[in-house]
């Protein structure tokens, strides 16, 4: 092996001293000249490699749409041109530079948007009952996050190379893995949104149908139902979206117009949620917090928090955590035998932090397809 030493030695005859010089020379330009260039083309070979695997997922997400609504579609109707034009549907949110008001408007936005998705959904798949119409519209869903984070990725590729900006591809680079991760979760969970099978993210509801079985059920909001049980002595309002569809419906609303109906006169608010782990933290793992545990862009969450200070009622929150894939994919057994946790801890915070006679609210938000009533 030649040591650095040896590699710029200028001992020996004038041919060999003139050699040495040479070499350094063209080492030296190599290194100002090239190194960059042999960098970006490193970086940018990563990410022409995850752009090709998000490409295939993208185009296999759309496959997949098709054969999920393939059983569904009137007679000889062909809906790939719908189906491909709907995958770039975008949602403008509101301007929150004047901050009044700005709740209402999304949420306006929000139930427009899901107005158009369920109005499409009903045009691909007039066939489909209400509950495979909403499984759908998750399909689609997931379909359409992967093919917007194959274009924005493809889009930095793309805008890198006609810069031949290194710094571009190195944040790139490093962002890829969480990137991916992202991507992979979204398009593992539109197999299962196709396959009608209850997902992480179900835990909430299922918590709550524990709760609520043999009672009766009573609408309250949209795609929302409660039942009024007695847990310890106590009367206890518990609800979670309608389901068996994959819906999560609007429980922000529903917690509202409950405490409104019982004149504010609600001891104690108790949600369940999923919650985002993170690593080196177990899957299935229940902890106790305050709040509104709800993954909401805001308006459903606002009502929440807007009626309990109204009324000064506690919020207590339950999560069990999980990953993104774990939430988005087919309830693992973790996640299901945690969901017996969860519910004994919320008899146990009924007990230690209510007295009998009180009136508690008990509210299992989360996606609650496959999870029966």
């Amino acid at each position: 092996m030649v040591t650095i030493t040896q590699l710029f030695d200028f001992g020996g005859d004038a041919t060999s001293m003139l050699f040495n010089v040479i070499w350094m020379v063209v080492f030296f330009v190599f290194i100002l000249f090239f190194n960059q260039r042999m960098q970006i083309i490193t970086y940018q070979r990563n990410v022409e490699k995850a752009v090709d695997r998000l490409q295939a997922m993208s185009d296999k997400s759309r496959e997949d749409i098709f054969k999920a609504v393939k059983p569904f579609t009137a007679e000889n109707a062909d809906i790939r041109a719908s189906v491909n034009n709907y995958l770039e549907f975008f949602t403008i949110e509101p301007v929150s530079l004047d901050p009044f008001g700005v709740l209402g408007r999304l949420e306006h936005i929000l139930d427009v948007r899901r107005e158009r998705s369920m109005l499409f959904v009903s045009q691909v798949a007039p066939k489909a009952d209400k509950h495979q119409k909403a499984n759908i519209e998750d399909v689609i869903e997931a379909a359409t996050a992967v093919n917007y984070i194959y274009k924005v990725v493809r889009h930095y590729l793309l805008l890198g190379k006609k810069t031949k900006s290194l710094m571009i591809f190195v944040q790139l680079d490093m962002q890829l893995p969480m990137i991916m991760k992202q991507a992979e979760a979204y398009y593992t969970a539109q197999r299962t949104f196709a396959a009608a099978k209850p997902i992480g993210d179900g835990l909430g509801p299922l918590v709550a149908a524990k709760f609520m079985v043999g009672s009766p059920k009573e609408a309250i909001a949209e795609e929302v139902v409660y039942s009024q049980v007695d847990v310890l002595g106590r009367k206890a309002y518990v609800l979670k979206a309608e389901g068996p569809g994959g819906v999560v419906g609007k429980p922000g609303e529903a917690v509202k117009q409950l405490i409104e109906k019982l004149g504010g006169k609600v001891n104690r608010v108790i949600m369940i949620d999923a919650g985002l782990k993170l690593e080196g933290e177990n899957t299935g793992e229940v902890v106790d917090g305050v709040g509104a545990a709800i993954g909401d862009p805001g308006p459903e969450k606002f009502k929440i928090e807007d009626a309990c200070v109204k009324y000064k009622i506690p919020l207590d929150a339950i999560i069990c955590k999980m990953s993104l894939e774990d939430a988005l994919t087919t309830m693992k057994k973790e996640v299901v035998e945690s969901s017996e946790t969860v519910y004994e801890r919320v008899k146990q915070a009924i007990k230690e932090r209510t007295k009998e006679g009180d009136t508690v609210i008990v509210a299992g938000i989360g996606n609650t397809m496959a999870v029966g009533q």
